[in-house]
């Protein structure tokens, strides 16, 4: 939506908390517009909403201070990493500060032999691969953007190797946090498991930012396949690439990745990044194992995939080929959106049962056919997860009521299947009544949970839920 939006009654920054920011941060305490309208911008179809102030913190140490002089101030305080958020995690509604913490990019550790790393969360994630791939070893999630890992924790991401390494919350062992008071915790060690108290590990996980401020990330890391192979299959219809993820997952093939993509995202995908695939729906594979094992799954999935109108099955084992495929594939929500000049995008996404997948997908499709607004499926179908992308005209408010129901219809759908309104876009600002809608009661206990660890309300305001 066009526009600049600044909260009604927002009070100034109080001259003391300036006077005592420039001195302790310099010229990383930033009050330009320019700034100021990077860190108040959406991935998404959300207004900007600018912060007071932008601060880029260097240290768990200026993260402290930063908070300690915010509660005395009564200041909230959003924490920022690379602004690819989709639900308007990142925005600061409420006024504050932008915490800035993409310059805490320092690996801090890897330990190859127990398979993990300790990382500040600004580090990239494919940045954090670029350091491992010397030692034999990567770190699975990929959301689509390159996102910053502790963003990724905040809002509990995934990406395309879900379906085999599962989500943040697998990958997360430990974290170093600053609390709204100010004190630093670590939420557990480096070991695989433990049965030690409460997980505070899981909890903050997903928190999006509203109860610590995450300031070191322990992950779990992966041996590196000893053979990649990646293919892409056409199919005559949509629901025949459904079925082929599902009975695939039936067999035991362990797919490593498996993305759909309909006609109009393949159309969209072909024009942004330059490829000549089919304009069918479509499905990206990726296996990883030994070599016979790779190419006993690649043989299954591809009898699989002709017995369900599939065609031009093509595999490489090529690096060059798996890189285009896969950019292309997560640039896909930029393809989409950029069907039309000047458009903004609307990403929305469901996650349901897998036996619920094939005909969640089917009435969605049936309710954007039947819509003029250009639309696109896409999505880790390997776990039930897909998202729609709307590319939606600015200055056509008709479109954007229009895109709300479709939405709401496609959020009720998903949590009738006994789904959720978000696979891994998080609630932020966008899914706050389906978040109720889906859970209920429960959300009463979060805001519990939120008014005991953060009872000034400081961090990240306005986010998940209202209190």
């Amino acid at each position: 939506m066009a526009g600049t939006v600044y909260p009604g009654g927002r009070k100034p920054l109080p001259a003391d908390l300036v006077g005592a920011l420039e001195q302790r941060f310099g010229d990383r305490f930033e009050r330009g517009q320019a700034v100021l309208g990077q860190h108040g911008a959406s991935e998404s179809h959300f207004a900007p909403v600018l912060p007071d102030a932008v601060v880029f913190a260097l240290s768990t140490d200026e993260v402290v201070a930063l908070v300690t002089l915010c509660s005395a101030a009564d200041v909230p305080i959003v924490p920022f990493g690379a602004g690819t958020s989709i639900e308007g995690n990142a925005l600061a509604i409420h006024g504050g500060i932008s915490l800035d913490m993409s310059r805490m990019d320092r690996v801090i550790a890897v330990h190859a032999e127990d398979f993990d790393c300790v990382v500040q969360p600004g580090v990239r994630r494919e940045e954090l691969n670029l350091h491992l791939r010397d030692q034999g070893l990567f770190f699975p999630i990929d959301p689509g953007a390159n996102a910053t890992i502790g963003g990724m924790a905040s809002t509990r991401a995934s990406g395309t190797n879900a379906v085999r390494y599962g989500t943040m919350k697998d990958a997360v062992l430990s974290l170093e946090v600053v609390t709204p008071q100010g004190k630093v915790i670590r939420t557990a060690r480096r070991a695989r498991k433990s049965a030690a108290g409460y997980d505070l590990t899981r909890l903050y996980v997903g928190s999006e930012g509203t109860l610590g401020i995450i300031t070191e990330v322990t992950l779990r890391l992966h041996p590196v396949p000893d053979t990649i192979s990646a293919a892409v299959c056409s199919f005559a219809t949509l629901p025949g690439a459904v079925d082929t993820v599902v009975q695939a997952i039936q067999c035991a093939v362990p797919l490593a990745r498996v993305e759909i993509l309909d006609k109009k995202q393949m159309a969209a995908v072909n024009r942004w990044s330059k490829l000549d695939y089919p304009e069918a729906p479509t499905l990206f594979f990726e296996f990883h194992g030994s070599a016979n094992h790779v190419a006993e799954q690649v043989e299954t999935v591809k009898m699989l995939a002709e017995a369900n109108g599939g065609s031009d099955f093509a595999w490489s084992n090529r690096p060059e080929e798996r890189t285009k495929l896969w950019r292309a594939r997560h640039e896909a929500y930029y393809a989409a959106v950029n069907m039309r000049a000047g458009a903004i995008g609307w990403a929305t996404d469901v996650c349901v049962p897998m036996s619920r997948l094939a005909e969640c997908i089917a009435e969605t499709y049936t309710d954007l056919e039947a819509s003029t607004i250009p639309s696109t499926i896409l999505g880790h179908v390997g776990d039930g997860n897909f998202h729609v992308v709307f590319s939606i005209d600015p200055n056509a408010p008709e479109e954007m009521k229009e895109v709300e129901a479709i939405n709401a219809r496609l959020v009720e759908r998903a949590l009738a299947m006994d789904g959720t309104c978000t696979g891994e876009h998080g609630i932020g600002i966008g899914k706050q009544q389906w978040l109720v809608a889906e859970l209920g009661d429960a959300v009463g206990q979060m805001r519990l949970i939120k008014r005991a660890f953060d009872p000034q309300n400081l961090l990240n305001p306005g986010k998940i839920f209202a209190l």
